[in-house]
């Protein structure tokens, strides 16, 4: 089939997990042999070689609130190309590719990440019934009617009364070619001359929980575990604080954001994988755990361990004591005691094990693809 996927507020080569996850899936697709064209806001290097036909489409200004106005010239782009199926990574205040779809008669698919439900308390829902008439409540709902597929990790973040026939609920994935505990390149850090690394991947964001990473290691390290360290890569406003946090701590790396061609030699440098999220911390997530989290599954692609907390979904994505160690985010210390727990060798080399045959089996791309 001929697949057009808009995600033109994605910026494609880039470090976060929106642009990773349009590669993953565009790739992915490609690979099962269809004819895959992407609408991405182009990287400052061009995308890795490959059956992708990239196609550069910025929204207006840079602004994801205004790629509604993109829907003409994604029509005019329809019309030479006539694809079978066009998908739309979903926002806000997208459906560009969504109206494109069903003026063109073509099959819309609407790739939700994010809730198209208010959470409780959300100013942009008190924003809109201001307005009386609730118009984002009420074309967000549209858009999902007008869909003929949705493909979501979660369907609590959908608005209630969609036919479960059109929707998929489907894990995001990992490229588990490229990530896998023998990947090719160059480390790209000093590794700390310790016999366990933990290494945190991802946006430095309260809810992704590296602070709660590094006071862990200050806990080891005051009982004597000086030979397990850590490994932070990436960037956002949390950073400042989570440096402040390692102020005189041995052994703990921040590398910065990393191009994410050289994520797989930078997992396969480490010994287990830290995915400490604080679901307190963001107000969208009482809607539940509905993340399909990227880092956890390049992890056990990598053949990691994943120390994460035991909330909501997480245990149906990593089995305690089976790919990886879950600890309780309420009780104290408790995933200092879960990475020491997975610093034993023994344990890291059947827990990384499993988690590396599970990744391979479900959740590789081309498994959710297919």
């Amino acid at each position: 089939m001929k697949i057009l996927y808009s995600a033109i507020d994605q910026t494609v080569p880039g470090t976060k997990g929106g642009s990773v996850h349009v590669v993953g899936v565009a790739e992915g697709l490609a690979a099962l042999g269809h004819e895959v064209h992407a609408l991405v806001t182009p990287g400052p290097e061009p995308p890795r070689p490959g059956p992708v036909r990239w196609i550069a489409m910025r929204p207006p200004l840079g602004s994801s609130h205004l790629r509604l106005t993109r829907t003409g010239a994604i029509a005019d782009l329809v019309d030479r190309l006539r694809p079978d199926v066009i998908m739309e990574r979903y926002h806000n205040f997208g459906g560009e590719a969504i109206l494109a779809a069903k003026a063109a008669g073509a099959i819309a698919v609407l790739e939700v990440n994010a809730p198209v439900i208010d959470h409780r308390g959300s100013r942009k829902a008190l924003l809109d019934r201001a307005l009386i008439v609730q118009p984002m409540r009420r074309w967000r709902r549209r858009l999902c009617r007008l869909a003929d597929v949705i493909v979501t990790p979660s369907p609590a973040i959908l608005p209630p009364g969609l036919p479960a026939d059109r929707v998929a609920v489907l894990e995001w994935g990992a490229d588990t070619e490229r990530f896998r505990p023998d990947a090719d390149g160059a480390r790209p850090f000093a590794r700390p001359p310790v016999a366990t690394v933990a290494i945190f991947a991802g946006a430095f964001r309260s809810w992704h929980g590296a602070v709660h990473l590094v006071r862990a290691m200050r806990t080891l390290h005051a009982r004597g575990r000086t030979d397990i360290g850590a490994v932070l890569i990436g960037d956002g406003p949390e950073l400042p604080r989570v440096r402040d946090e390692a102020a005189g701590l041995s052994h703990v790396v921040f590398t910065g954001a990393l191009p994410h061609d050289q994520m797989p030699a930078a997992l396969a440098s480490a010994d287990v994988g830290a995915a400490p999220f604080d679901v307190a911390a963001h107000a969208p997530l009482s809607l539940g755990f509905y993340w399909s989290p990227l880092k956890v599954f390049e992890y056990m692609a990598a053949g990691l361990p994943v120390v994460a907390p035991a909330v909501d979904r997480i245990p149906l994505l990593v089995g305690d004591g089976r790919e990886g160690v879950l600890y309780d985010p309420a009780a104290p210390d408790a995933l200092a005691a879960a990475l020491e727990r997975a610093s034993d060798p023994a344990v890291r080399a059947t827990l990384g094990a499993a988690a590396r045959t599970r990744a391979v089996r479900d959740y590789s791309w081309s498994a959710h693809c297919r």
